[in-house]
């Protein structure tokens, strides 16, 4: 930066509008990158300001921003189960989709990058039988561990029932399997 574009920066900084610099504090916005945002702005508006910080903090996220990995529950709609049985059977699928996870290096690293991603998971509605086992084979298709729960038949369910499918990988993939269905 050149001597007289530094004191230039430098003068502009301290010349920010002070209300639109509150507006953005009470935004939430460190000081310092307020100000900054103003100077680009040209002390327009805070909210010019606030348009232009959000866009830059967002397009900085995306150019860092990692695979993201999520976990999804696709629940057998067909078998009316009630919330407690809908619950206890995700928790077998999460349970039991984690030991699948175990397996294999390359799948206990992808458990690792999702725990430490977030551990993201989504519950949705499936048909029924057939629908789960499609969505299965297309999630292996995509080489992305499943796990389908059989449930045992102890309560409301008749034993065998398949009550939901879990999936879990890279989130765009699992999309492809998952994407189109509704949330529970």
């Amino acid at each position: 930066m050149e001597p007289s574009e530094e004191a230039e920066t430098h003068s502009s900084l301290q010349d920010v509008n002070p209300l639109f610099l509150q507006q953005l504090r009470e935004l939430d916005i460190p000081e310092e990158a307020a100000k900054q945002a103003l100077v680009h702005t040209r002390n327009v508006s805070a909210e010019e300001a606030a348009m232009y910080y959000f866009n830059k903090l967002e397009n900085e996220e995306e150019e860092g921003e990692e695979l993201r990995f999520k976990m999804v529950f696709v629940v057998n709609m067909d078998l009316g189960m009630g919330v407690g049985k809908v619950a206890a059977q995700v928790a077998h699928a999460a349970v039991g989709l984690y030991q699948v996870l175990q397996e294999k290096t390359s799948w206990r690293e992808m458990a690792w990058k999702w725990d430490h991603s977030g551990a993201k998971k989504v519950v949705v509605q499936g048909t029924n039988v057939a629908h789960l086992l499609e969505l299965q084979a297309l999630a292996m298709s995509l080489n992305l561990p499943t796990y389908l729960v059989q449930d045992a038949g102890l309560t409301r369910v008749e034993s065998g029932s398949r009550t939901v499918l879990a999936v879990v990988g890279e989130e765009e993939m699992v999309n492809n399997v998952t994407g189109s269905l509704k949330l529970l």
